[in-house]
């Protein structure tokens, strides 16, 4: 895959992908088309030599792995590690608002979200409904109403004259989007809106909604800027970007070693849950994989777990240790934090570096302020669980957590290729 037609396509990945469903959604239809086969948890598993496959938990986390030629217990697995999730405004279960015949919704903030860019944007809704069908049968839908649907109108300046200096953001009041305006003996409910909104979509006829797990978004697509196009700009970079560079190379390999992707949600909120990096996913896929080896698999194999990183901001340069400040389209940076907030270490840095630098291609390290804390990734989480050596890096990035986010079009590229030659590799260590 060409520069030109990775970036491409990486934004298309990025505008099909408005929640973790749909991204998984989007990663299952790749999948599929590249002649991957689905496996069920609940099903016994005979798995082929040189043959490709991938499990989906909860509809919004994903383990694709190869099995490649070799005997897995001897060769090991060479691991990507992703988040599907990003920070964001989940709906409410019971949402309605209803003001001076304004119809808004009630939201949760999801993750550490950077609230004030929300203000003033175009936004779309989306995510997984649960309904009873027209046969009586529950079952899980996906709903995207894929335009400008919603507004959060920022107060004006002239009855907040402190806005610029002095202007705190409160999640409860501050910010239920405006949808529409309704009469006053408007009975409208938010189920009735889905329901017109599954019809419209897919024709789907619904005898009642049980539940949803819905999403505001960013309307406006991903897209290139700056005068020489060399940046991206979109929502969910932190941490899509990664699920598609890791996704792209696992496509991308040979099919002769054992590789694998895990994509998992709830990164954002501490990844502890069933489908959560912090639960038991990816430990039982690798289970029933490798049976008996396991031990001896999983101390043959590496995790290159990518998230994306803070660039060094040319406004907020002293926000970064003077050594430590990677650039954008400088080269994917290797994280490292001797606290274990990434599992970093001296050997899985210099495997990235080994290949980085045989491919000719550049790198940058990431180390937080000794002054300031340091954030963390599913790297730890899952060196922990399984004992693998792990790797923790990341493209450099603007505005992480914000609802439109920056990187350069150079640096997911790079990654790219970076991690389709580990996956390719005879030997780790």
């Amino acid at each position: 895959m060409e520069h030109a037609e990775f970036n491409k396509d990486l934004l298309k990945f990025l505008d099909s992908s408005p929640t973790p469903w749909h991204a998984v959604a989007t990663m299952k239809y790749r999948l599929d088309a590249a002649g991957f086969e689905e496996l069920d948890e609940r099903d016994d598993w005979s798995l082929a030599r040189n043959q490709g496959y991938y499990v989906i938990r909860n509809g919004s986390s994903i383990v694709a792995f190869r099995t490649g030629q070799n005997d897995v217990t001897t060769s090991g697995i060479r691991m990507v590690g992703a988040h599907t999730d990003s920070p964001c405004l989940k709906v409410k279960p019971n949402p309605e608002l209803r003001r001076k015949g304004f119809f808004q919704l009630g939201v949760e903030v999801y993750g550490g979200v950077l609230l004030n860019p929300w203000f003033d944007r175009d936004l779309s809704l989306a995510g997984r409904v649960t309904v009873l069908d027209e046969n009586g049968k529950v079952c899980d839908t996906l709903v995207d109403f894929r335009k400008p649907v919603a507004f959060i109108p920022s107060l004006a300046i002239h009855l907040d004259r402190e806005a610029n200096s002095n202007r705190t953001v409160n999640a409860q009041t501050d910010l239920p989007p405006v949808l529409m305006q309704v009469p006053e003996t408007d009975t409208t409910s938010f189920a009735d809106l889905l329901c017109q909104q599954m019809a419209s979509e897919s024709g789907m006829k619904v005898r009642k909604v049980l539940g949803y797990e819905l999403s505001f978004y960013d309307a406006r697509e991903a897209s290139f800027v700056g005068l020489r196009d060399e940046f991206i700009a979109s929502a969910r970079l932190d941490n899509l970007l990664s699920c598609y560079v890791g996704l792209q190379s696992l496509l991308n390999t040979s099919g002769d070693e054992a590789v694998l992707l895990v994509c998992n949600d709830h990164e954002e909120v501490g990844s502890m849950s069933a489908e959560g990096a912090q639960g038991p996913f990816l430990s039982a896929v690798i289970d029933r994989w490798c049976g008996s080896g396991r031990a001896r698999a999983i101390a043959r194999s590496m995790m290159i777990s990518a998230d994306n990183a803070h660039g060094i901001h040319p406004n907020y340069m002293d926000k970064h240790d003077e050594n430590h400040g990677p650039l954008l389209n400088q080269g994917p940076v290797i994280k490292v934090n001797h606290n274990q907030r990434y599992a970093t270490n001296s050997r899985s840095a210099a495997v990235y570096r080994h290949i980085s630098d045989e491919l000719g291609l550049p790198h940058q390290t990431f180390v937080v302020r000794s002054d300031m804390g340091c954030g963390s990734t599913i790297g730890p989480l899952t060196a922990g669980n399984l004992g693998v050596t792990t790797l923790d890096i990341g493209v450099p990035q603007f505005g992480m957590h914000s609802i439109r986010e920056l990187i350069g079009t150079e640096d997911g590229y790079t990654l790219f290729r970076v991690l389709e030659e580990f996956m390719q590799r005879e030997q780790i260590f």
